[in-house]
């Protein structure tokens, strides 16, 4: 645990106004109650089942994000515990979020997770992909649902200038859609990009909300 370190993340979020999300996941109790005394009361989770039963033993009384993939078949599970998913990446995922959030008559909070690096193994849906899926039919039938923003998660690389690329190209789609499919709406505001190692490159670039775990909880 590293309340300096905790200390210097939001010192350097003050300027950019962005908020903090504590990647809690395989983290005990009493690691996340440490935390929270320190007056963070924002987590991130990757696993559904690890965010419910944190959810109870903590009272439901903190805010949670599900930073990781979703399946659809544990949607239901989520809702309404989770404040805002950061991962969907399909039409059909979003179709289920709202079916399950029409069932406990909320609306659901979602960023749209864009794929940015260059890894196979990250995902998201392409920058080509996005307004084709906005512009669908089905998903403006969607009342339960309310897109926040963006996700994206840079390449795993030293490269500097790489990472920097990625996250411009996010806050540029960012921006384009901002235009012309939420001109109206305020409550779209919101990427979420950057983590332990890239996050300072990240606010440069726009983000307005920051990932980090191994950091402040140490490796």
């Amino acid at each position: 645990m590293n309340i300096n370190n905790y200390r210097n993340v939001l010192d350097k979020l003050s300027p950019y106004r962005a908020k903090l999300i504590v990647v809690s996941k395989y983290r005990s109790f009493d690691e996340i109650e440490t935390v929270k005394n320190w007056g963070q009361n924002i987590f991130g989770e990757n696993r559904v089942q690890e965010l419910i039963a944190k959810n109870e033993l903590h009272g439901g009384n903190l805010e949670w994000h599900l930073i990781g993939s979703l399946q659809k078949n544990k949607v239901k599970a989520i809702i309404p515990i989770v404040k805002l998913i950061h991962s969907v990446d399909s039409l059909s995922l979003l179709q289920e979020i709202n079916k399950q959030a029409e069932k406990h008559e909320v609306v659901q909070e979602c960023l749209l997770q864009i794929k940015i690096a260059k890894e196979e193994t990250k995902q998201g849906l392409l920058p080509s992909e996005v307004k084709a899926f906005l512009s669908d039919e089905t998903f403006e039938q969607m009342k339960n649902i309310q897109i926040r923003g963006l996700m994206g998660m840079a390449t795993n690389t030293e490269d500097s200038q790489q990472i920097r690329s990625e996250f411009k190209q996010l806050r540029i789609l960012f921006d384009d859609i901002k235009q012309d499919y939420f001109s109206n709406n305020p409550l779209f505001s919101e990427i979420s990009a950057g983590m332990s190692d890239d996050f300072p490159i990240a606010l440069d670039e726009g983000s307005t909300l920051i990932r980090i775990g191994s950091l402040i909880f140490n490796p």
